[in-house]
């Protein structure tokens, strides 16, 4: 099946697009990808809708500015796609399935609550397109973690290379970062790690009114404050064994006032990395290589603090000749065509369900 992923992280740098043919087991095409980049007062505005949701208990709830966030949401998605079928000239009948990740705005599965804003239907009618969306509701209600969702296409990706050292991890660094750690016919293990990109982007907007540590410049020109190092690595999340998972905001704000851009940045930089690493812990076999993508693959102070605490080859997903940026736009078409086809998007060792079980809204385009 021909199908296209959709996929704004919790980064909220933009909306990535990504084309692929697949039978929602192996990947047989992968075709053009995009990226509609959010503006700054988009942005604002997304950030605004996430302070809103904080207080929700009813995930159909759109108080503040979550309702216009959401009309956002769904309009910049349906302009991403329109823009990349033209760019690409892609006749939309050739399209079997759109896969509609949304915008996650509260994730609490303790509390069976996870919140994507971005109308399903109205991008179905407007793109006149089958559709698969709400992808981490039924996991959810069944009491798993509904996230991560991505295991079973990097499961997809490291069967097709055969010579990829053995058991691997595939890292993705977004706002949060999670992992996958894969090893034959065992069962993938997958959780979040911890912070991935959020907390750094949140800190360099605040203190230097930039989006994020473009290149990892001032994390490379900075000092690890190993005090309060310490201090954020002793949360209750991280001696939590798999499955588990995060919010955006689950760290709330550091308190490294104290501390300079460069400092601030170099220890938010080596928190991300020794989150991830600490992981091997909980794993059966510490992995043999870690896949890294995600927006963080794109940050060298990462990849290099990442070495550093695994002391382990790191390889980024663009050296292999995947996607690093847009591997979960991919990731949401695969996971689309699974739906249509029942077949399951989520396992008990990546989220906790008692049973591997699908999921997923899907929508016909008249709908």
């Amino acid at each position: 099946m021909r199908a296209i992923g959709l996929m704004s992280g919790t980064s909220m740098d933009g909306v990535d697009v990504a084309l692929i043919e697949t039978d929602g087991e192996t990947i047989s095409y992968f075709g053009p990808t995009a990226c509609r980049t959010y503006t700054k007062s988009e942005r604002a505005l997304l950030r605004r809708a996430l302070a809103d949701a904080v207080a929700l208990d009813d995930r159909a709830a759109r108080p503040g500015d979550l309702a216009e966030a959401e009309r956002l949401v769904t309009e910049a998605h349906a302009d991403a796609v329109e823009l990349f079928l033209a760019d690409n000239a892609i006749d939309r009948r050739t399209i079997d399935v759109v896969g509609f990740h949304g915008q996650t705005v509260l994730h609490r599965p303790e509390r069976k609550l996870t919140v994507q804003i971005g109308d399903g239907p109205a991008l179905a009618r407007r793109l006149g397109l089958p559709l698969v969306h709400d992808f981490r509701a039924a996991d959810v209600a069944a009491a798993g973690q509904g996230a991560p969702l991505v295991p079973v296409f990097h499961r997809a990706l490291v069967r097709s290379r055969p010579g990829l050292p053995r058991p691997a991890a595939v890292v993705n660094i977004g706002g949060v970062a999670n992992v996958t750690w894969l090893d034959g016919d065992a069962e993938p293990i997958a959780c979040d790690t911890g912070p991935g990109n959020a907390l750094l982007d949140d800190f360099m907007m605040e203190r230097a009114g930039l989006p994020c540590d473009h290149d990892g410049a001032h994390a490379a020109r900075g000092r690890v404050d190993e005090t309060a190092l310490a201090a954020l690595m002793a949360h209750a999340y991280f001696p939590l064994k798999p499955p588990k998972s995060l919010d955006r905001n689950a760290f709330g704000r550091p308190d490294l006032d104290h501390l300079s851009v460069e400092d601030g940045a170099a220890t938010l930089t080596a928190f991300t990395a020794r989150t991830i690493a600490g992981i091997a812990s909980h794993l059966p076999v510490k992995p043999g290589c870690w896949i890294v993508c995600g927006g963080g693959a794109r940050n060298p102070s990462i990849l290099k603090a990442l070495g550093e605490a695994t002391g382990a080859e790191i390889v980024t997903a663009d050296a292999l000749g995947w996607s690093a940026e847009s591997i979960e736009a991919q990731a949401f078409a695969f996971l689309a065509v699974r739906s249509l086809q029942g077949l399951p998007l989520t396992f008990p060792g990546t989220t906790g369900v008692p049973v591997g079980m699908t999921g997923g809204v899907r929508i016909a385009p008249g709908a």
